[in-house]
């Protein structure tokens, strides 16, 4: 479903956007988009996706049962399937028609689009400023981590016309693979949270994953943004690499260290919460994490630093963050009862990372 609960596409902009023949009646609106027919709604459309394990033709009668308003299959694939279940829109590759409806969907979109790359916490801060933006408009971003091939065009083409602010997080395992999504994405501002020795066994070095990442830079906007890290190793390599953009208007930094853009004054880091002052871009705020933690207290700059640039509330974006929670499996703190003690759990099981264990273990102090 659309976040706003406002009509998503039309049948006829789902054709017009894929380029595919439509086989059977369909009916508007379109409401949500799916890749899964075990969570598919009614009024979705279901794209038939190819994966590495499963073939998603094979699942297209489910979805149509399951209430789908509209089943988008390969046409080398539509000989097969019942269209007396529902009406099918047969396209030439499923993905790249899934692509096309995302590009579509962010051709339509005015609001200013942030894009998120980094070795760790890309998703935290994907949805701290989901939490951030909110306090200034309707904001659209990827669920869980949609950050590859399929969850970035997928994330696009769910988004509402009406939105107001984009996020969207970019992944990677190897050199190449952020370069054609950020082109879909094609962010006004664009952060990398950090460069750390995360996939090192696909890359010669870590200044090779800082120039994999660097191709987020690539798709900015004219006129866009990059927010940088400061106190990263590789943050003058990577202000390098933004600087050969013609499309980029202006780096800017978040850290510790003076002179940074958004610069951290003090924290103070407690069991469930962290107090934040912080200049940023000259102004000084004061606001509370709502989970603990060094290493989200850095992403939170970038997070208010992104809200000011996109023009957003910073004073209500910081007091928005009351509210922010470790993402599951990724820092969460649960006290436990160990034989008449206590002890402290640290969920840090989703793709964890030596530079992700290190923030959870600093927890402990």
């Amino acid at each position: 479903m659309t976040d706003s609960g406002s009509e998503l596409w039309t049948v006829d902009a789902v054709v017009a956007a894929t380029g595919g023949r439509l086989e059977g009646s369909a009916k508007d609106p379109i409401d949500g988009i799916s890749i899964d027919s075990r969570t598919v709604a009614p009024g979705d459309a279901f794209f038939a996706i190819r994966g590495d394990r499963f073939d998603g033709h094979d699942f297209v009668g489910a979805a149509l049962d399951a209430g789908a308003g509209l089943a988008v299959a390969a046409a080398d694939r539509a000989a097969g399937i019942d269209v007396s279940k529902g009406p099918v829109l047969i396209v030439d590759d499923v993905l790249g028609a899934l692509e096309r409806l995302g590009q579509a969907a962010r051709a339509r979109m005015n609001g200013p689009v942030v894009a998120v790359t980094g070795s760790v916490g890309k998703t935290g801060t994907k949805e701290a400023l989901r939490l951030a933006l909110a306090a200034s408009g309707s904001v659209h971003a990827a669920v869980k981590s949609f950050n590859n091939h399929w969850g970035v065009p997928l994330s696009l083409a769910r988004m509402p016309e009406a939105t107001a602010f984009g996020v969207f997080e970019i992944g990677m395992n190897h050199a190449g693979e952020i370069r054609p999504l950020v082109k879909m994405v094609r962010p006004h501002i664009a952060i990398i949270t950090t460069v750390e020795a995360v996939h090192i066994e696909y890359f010669d070095s870590v200044a090779d994953i800082a120039r994999a990442k660097a191709e987020i830079f690539e798709g900015v906007e004219p006129g866009g943004t990059v927010l940088l890290n400061a106190d990263n190793a590789h943050y003058d390599l990577l202000c390098e690499l933004a600087g050969k953009q013609p499309a980029i208007d202006r780096i800017a930094s978040f850290g510790e260290a003076p002179g940074t853009d958004v610069r951290l004054v003090e924290a103070t880091i407690a069991d469930r919460y962290s107090d934040v002052t912080a200049e940023v871009f000259g102004k000084t705020i004061r606001y509370r994490l709502g989970a603990p933690g060094q290493h989200l207290v850095l992403n939170s700059l970038a997070v208010i630093g992104a809200a000011s640039l996109a023009g957003a509330d910073v004073d209500a974006a910081g007091a928005a963050l009351t509210d922010l929670s470790a993402p599951r499996g990724r820092g969460e703190r649960r006290n436990l009862n160990i034989d008449g003690g206590t002890g402290v759990l640290i969920d840090e099981s989703y793709n964890a990372n030596p530079a992700s264990m290190r923030a959870a273990l600093d927890l402990l102090g």
